[in-house]
């Protein structure tokens, strides 16, 4: 499948790829497989591929004089890129306690919402998210997904700080805080895991077009977690998708 794509120099060194302005699983598809296929080609004057919901910045390691000539080679790779290089995706098992302690804003959410704090917690877990991309924080997991019942605005005036592995809602998305940081989402549980660490091979686990399901645990197991992830012990569940 392909979009009708724009192209645009976003700076001085870099061209913006924009897809259809929606968050979709086919463009996210799309997407991936671009930046797969650019960064398999091994262009030298491309240092970075970046993605997001519905686009792709291609950062060069030069200003660009001509950014019409950029464009008509982009394209061209566009038009050559095939379903085989579509990479291998894992679904992650991520386990979350909604205890009330860490559910900050769950009964805010029962009450607008009319619905049990049981139903939210059964709804939020029960689905299966898409990766769209790591943003705003590093190791910060962007989710498609979130079931329409449990859609709620940010919030007006944001926290000030926000608890390490907070798993929250905002909008129509849903995420973890994998810092301790200020934030406008709302707070519905906490997860023990490390969600980036610059000492490892590869600093978050999850990648761009994987899965995360949510796995509500007891508080006494949530702590067992946090000192197995602490001493290094922990593995955390997973299974390698079909491409």
């Amino acid at each position: 499948m392909s979009f009708e794509l724009t192209y645009h120099r976003f700076s001085e060194c870099s061209i913006l790829i924009e897809w259809p302005s929606e968050i979709d699983e086919k463009v996210l598809d799309d997407v991936l497989l671009f930046k797969n296929h650019i960064e398999s080609c091994s262009i030298k004057s491309i240092v970075q591929v970046n993605n997001a919901y519905n686009s792709i910045l291609v950062i060069y390691n030069v200003a660009i004089d001509n950014v019409n000539d950029k464009i008509l080679a982009l394209k061209a790779l566009y038009s050559e890129r095939v379903i085989k290089n579509k990479k291998t995706s894992k679904c992650w098992k991520v386990p979350v306690c909604y205890d009330g302690e860490f559910g900050l804003d769950l009964n805010e959410i029962s009450i607008q919402k009319n619905m049990s704090i049981s139903d939210i917690i059964t709804l939020h877990s029960d689905t299966i998210y898409t990766v769209f991309f790591i943003g705003f924080l590093p190791g910060f997991l962007y989710l498609g997904g979130l079931d329409k019942r449990l859609c709620f605005p940010r919030k007006k005036s944001p926290r000030l700080h926000i608890k390490k592995g907070a798993v929250a809602i905002g909008g129509e998305q849903t995420g973890i805080y994998p810092n301790a940081s200020p934030g406008g989402w709302n707070i519905i549980g906490n997860s023990p895991l490390e969600f980036f660490n610059v000492n490892n091979d590869v600093p978050c686990f999850a990648k761009a077009g994987d899965k995360i399901q949510f796995v509500s645990v007891s508080r006494s197991r949530y702590n067992s977690i946090l000192h197995e992830v602490i001493d290094g012990t922990y593995i955390l569940e997973s299974e390698v998708l079909d491409g």
